[in-house]
């Protein structure tokens, strides 16, 4: 399987433009095996859906989430040096190498759902521009982010988890909200990392400046997700769009990672009809980002880690979904009397 990247910004809105549709005959034939399983009609409810969103996906009725893998990006952005975080633009770096050591929390989760970990570190050592006056990326460096993203969807994946490691990168995905759906830029503004007083009011500003700059100059949304994002942001973009061309579902993690999605749903309808939403995090943007997308978590724990921790968790619901699918008996197999 080979999902070429976009090679310019107008081949990246021609793939937006033409995604392709679920396999409606594999999410009937799955909807036609629930309904005889030895259970009562809903008994297992969300899972019941869920596996039957596989199978529309996946394109076979039984669906499976053997498979899976967790894709952590990295990146930096200029607007932290504006004082939005409370931690330096070093920790990135800094958590990419305990990623590779095997010491963060997404490690431990992944191995714990058997799931294969890749953390792609993207040019930690050039942040991108301070986005209050200029783009954070050019062009160039948008396309190239994105196709990072695109090269962590292989052949074999049954169930795709992303997530995200970048100081800063709340106040970018703030901005793109704010830039993308309008709104005071208080509401779309958290704590982050723990960002309060003065830095959490510095954060604020940054949003409202840049949301104002650069919804004054387009409101396409892939391309407020090239000024307003970062690289970390572009690749998850690219990611989640290759993986819907490849038809392979996707688990999204916190409110970074939903916003850096956010435009596949405002450039097309059903853009993410492909992906849940692994949890809702304590990020307060977050719940109301969801709510606009129309996206139901399948989690609320209060986690606001990122590195795709949320993701990692719901996968585990999602491979529940699939096992109970396809290995619970029918009552014909069972030889138990169905509802009358």
């Amino acid at each position: 399987m080979t999902i070429k990247p976009p090679v310019d910004f107008a081949d990246f809105h021609r793939l937006v433009a033409s995604l392709p549709a679920g396999d409606e005959a594999a999410a009937a034939a799955a909807t036609a095996r629930d309904a005889v399983l030895t259970k009562p009609p809903g008994a297992l409810g969300r899972l019941e859906s869920l596996a039957v969103w596989l199978a529309r996906w996946q394109g076979r009725a039984r669906p499976r989430a053997e498979s899976v893998k967790v894709a952590v990006f990295a990146g930096n952005h200029g607007i932290a040096a504006a004082g939005v975080s409370p931690f330096p633009a070093t920790v990135t770096a800094q958590m990419v190498a305990n990623f590779a050591a095997g010491g963060a929390a997404i490690n431990a989760l992944a191995r714990g759902i058997g799931a294969e970990l890749t953390v792609v570190p993207l040019e930690l050592d050039r942040p991108t521009a301070d986005f209050r006056d200029r783009p954070a990326l050019d062009e160039g460096e948008f396309i190239a982010a994105v196709a990072a993203g695109f090269a962590v969807v292989t052949e074999g994946i049954d169930l795709l988890c992303i997530g995200e490691m970048g100081i800063g990168n709340t106040t970018a995905a703030a901005a793109l909200c704010a830039g993308l759906f309008g709104g005071d830029a208080a509401g779309w503004v958290g704590p982050g990392t723990g960002a309060t007083g003065p830095v959490l009011a510095a954060k604020i500003a940054a949003v409202e400046t840049a949301a104002a700059f650069h919804r004054a100059a387009t409101r396409d949304p892939l391309d407020l997700a090239r000024r307003l994002g970062g690289r970390e942001l572009a690749a998850m973009l690219g990611a989640c769009l290759a993986a819907r061309l490849a038809r392979i579902p996707v688990v999204l993690d916190g409110y970074v990672t939903t916003a850096a999605v956010a435009p596949l749903a405002l450039v097309t309808p059903g853009g993410l009809d492909h992906v849940v939403a692994g949890h809702c995090s304590a990020e307060p943007a977050h719940r109301r980002l969801l709510e606009r997308l129309s996206l139901a978590p399948l989690l609320d724990l209060g986690m606001r880690l990122g590195e795709a921790s949320g993701a990692a968790l719901a996968a585990a619901v999602v491979k529940a979904a699939a096992r109970t699918h396809d290995e619970m008996a029918s009552f014909a197999e069972a030889g138990v009397d169905g509802k009358e």
